[in-house]
C-alpha cells in the first residue's frame, strides 16, 4: 500500500511537511517500469472493449434493422458489473492479482475472437459478449488493487489521475477507431483486433509485473460471505461511507443529463453534432481535472477540495433551465466534469484506509454501485423528461444532487478520519 503524507490519509486533519507534501510528477510515475506496463496493458484493454462494442452493435443493426437490439447490445457490456461485480471482484483477493488479469485477459481473447464466426446466431453473439465482459469486474478489481503496491506516496495519486484521463480519452479514441475500423476492414475484422489487444495485455502483464501472493488466499468462505465482507469494510469505515455515498449521489446527478444529451439538444435547437459536444462535454472537465487536481496541486490542496469539487460536479448544472444557448450549456458541463475529479483524493483515501487483502473486493462494491446509480439516474431523468423540458431536469438534476451532496459531505467532514490500514494486513 502506497504510503501517503497524514493530510492526504486525513482528509486535512493533520499536517505534513513541505517535503511530503508535494505533488508527484508524471516522470517519476512512468519511470516506475511496473506501472508503465499495468498502464500500457489498461490502455489497450479499454480500447479494446469500445471497439468490440462499436463492431457488435453495428453487426446486429445490419442483420435486423432493429436500433433498439443494437442500444441493447451496446448496453450488455455494462450489466455483468451489476450482477456479479462484488462477487466475482473476490477472486482478485483470492488469487495472484497478476494472474487473475492475465486469466482474464486470455479468456476474453478467446470469446471476442469467436464473436467474428461467420454465421453466429444473434443469440449466441449477445451471449459471448455477456459472458466476456463478465471477466471485466475481476480483471479491473486486480488491476486497481495492483497499482497502490506498484506506486508509493504521491506516485499512486497522480497515478490514478493519469488512469483517469486515459480512461476519459481511451473511450473517445475506441469510439472513433471503432467506426473507422468497421470501414476498413469489417465488424468482424474489428472484433479480431480487439481479440488481439486482449492477447498484448495479457503479454505486458506477464513481462512487466512481477507475481505478488494472493491478498486473502483463505478460500474456505464462500463468495457471497466474501462479497458481504467487501461491503463492510467499504461502509463501515464512517468518513468512507459518508464519502463514497456523496459519490454515488453526485455521480448520479452529474452523469444523468448524459440520457438526455438528444432530446437536450432538439430543445436547443441543434442537429445531430450537438449531440455529440453534450456527451463530451463532462469527460473533456474530468481530463482537465485530472491534470490540474492530479498533478498541480499538493496531497493536502487535493484533501481539502474534495468535498467542494463534489458540490461544484452538481451544481453547475441549477443555471441550465435559464440558459439557452449551446455555447454556455458547454462551458456548465465541462466545469461540472471537472468537479468529478474529486474522485482523484476520494480514492487516494479509500485506498489508505482499506486493508490491501480486502481491497479488489472493496473496488467491485464501489463500482459495481455507481454502475447501478448511474444506469437508474440516467433512466428516471428520461422519464422525467418526458414530462418536463430536458433543460428543467438538468437544472433539477443540479438542485437536488448539490442539496444531498453538501448535506452527505457535511457528515463525512464530521466522523473520525480513518485509521491508515496495516501495509501487509
Amino acid at each position: 500500500m502506497g504510503k501517503h503524507s497524514p493530510t492526504a490519509e486525513s482528509g486535512g486533519d493533520s499536517t505534513v511537511g513541505p517535503a511530503e507534501d508535494r505533488a508527484a510528477t508524471y516522470r517519476e510515475v512512468f519511470a516506475v517500469r511496473e506501472f508503465r506496463y499495468l498502464f500500457s496493458a489498461y490502455l489497450l484493454s479499454l480500447v479494446g472493449d469500445q471497439l468490440a462494442k462499436v463492431a457488435l452493435s453495428i453487426i446486429v443493426f445490419e442483420r435486423t434493422g432493429s436500433a433498439l437490439l443494437s442500444a441493447v447490445t451496446f448496453a450488455v457490456s455494462y450489466l455483468p458489473w451489476l450482477i456479479g461485480g462484488p462477487l466475482l471482484s473476490v477472486y482478485a483477493d483470492r488469487h495472484p492479482r497478476r494472474q487473475v488479469m492475465i486469466i482474464c485477459d486470455l479468456i476474453r481473447m478467446v470469446l471476442v475472437g469467436s464473436l467474428a464466426l461467420p454465421g453466429m446466431p444473434l443469440w449466441a453473439l449477445v451471449t459471448l459478449l455477456f459472458i466476456s465482459n463478465l471477466f471485466t469486474p475481476p480483471f479491473e478489481a486486480a488491476r486497481a488493487a495492483t497499482t497502490p503496491e506498484v506506486l508509493s506516496g504521491d506516485k499512486y495519486a497522480v497515478g490514478l489521475a493519469m488512469s483517469s484521463i486515459t480512461a476519459q480519452l481511451a473511450q473517445a479514441i475506441g469510439f472513433l477507431a471503432g467506426g473507422a475500423l468497421v470501414v476498413l476492414v469489417s465488424a468482424r475484422g474489428s472484433l479480431l483486433i480487439d481479440a488481439a489487444t486482449f492477447a498484448v495485455s495479457a503479454i505486458l502483464l506477464r513481462i512487466g509485473v512481477r507475481p505478488r501472493p494472493a491478498a486473502s488466499p483463505d478460500r474456505d468462505a464462500t463468495l457471497w460471505s466474501d462479497a458481504k465482507h467487501g461491503m463492510r469494510v467499504v461502509f463501515g469505515i464512517p468518513r468512507v461511507r459518508w464519502f463514497i455515498l456523496m459519490l454515488f449521489v453526485a455521480s448520479a446527478f452529474a452523469y444523468a443529463p448524459e440520457g438526455l444529451a438528444a432530446a437536450y439538444a432538439a430543445e436547443l435547437g441543434q442537429g445531430p453534432a450537438a449531440v455529440g459536444l453534450l456527451l463530451a462535454a463532462s469527460p473533456l472537465g474530468l481530463v482537465v481535472g485530472g491534470v490540474v487536481i492530479g498533478r498541480m496541486l499538493r496531497p493536502s490542496q487535493r484533501q481539502a477540495l474534495l468535498v467542494p469539487l463534489a458540490v461544484l460536479s452538481v451544481v453547475m448544472l441549477i443555471p441550465a433551465a435559464l440558459v439557452s444557448s449551446l455555447p454556455v450549456i458547454l462551458v456548465l458541463f465541462v466545469i461540472s466534469g471537472f468537479g468529478v475529479s474529486f474522485l482523484i483524493p476520494l480514492n487516494v483515501m479509500v485506498v489508505e484506509a482499506i486493508p490491501p487483502s480486502t481491497r479488489a473486493r472493496a473496488f467491485g462494491v464501489v463500482a459495481t454501485g455507481l454502475q447501478a446509480v448511474q444506469g437508474i439516474a440516467i433512466v428516471v431523468a428520461g422519464l422525467v423528461a418526458d414530462l418536463l423540458s430536458p433543460s428543467i431536469v438538468v437544472s433539477l438534476c443540479g438542485v437536488v444532487g448539490t442539496a444531498a451532496v453538501l448535506w452527505l459531505g457535511a457528515r463525512g467532514l464530521r466522523a473520525p478520519p480513518p485509521v491508515p490500514a496495516p501495509r501487509g494486513s
